[in-house]
């Protein structure tokens, strides 16, 4: 292991290298879901609305209403200001 500057060479190629292979599949696994994002447009489906659903999905049952409580709540207030 080629050690310059403290630094073990070998080592830090090894990380570096790992990085770049998870980066390329980063890429192609974002690649594959705007495909079946076109699909499912293709199929009638709104992906807008979809990614909104699964952002939701994601969260857990209390998380997401106070999320939809502070929406109606900005909303709410929104409606407020229009007189």
């Amino acid at each position: 292991m080629a050690n310059v500057g403290g630094i073990a060479g070998d080592h830090l190629r090894s990380f570096i290298e790992r990085i770049e292979r998870l980066e390329e599949e980063k890429m192609a696994l974002a690649a594959d879901i705007r495909d079946v994002y076109a699909e499912a447009k293709g199929t009638g489906f709104e992906p807008k609305v979809m990614r909104q659903v699964i952002r939701l999905r994601k969260m857990d049952r209390i998380e997401r209403q106070e999320q939809e409580e502070l929406f109606d709540l900005y909303m709410l207030a929104l409606e407020g200001t229009n007189d």
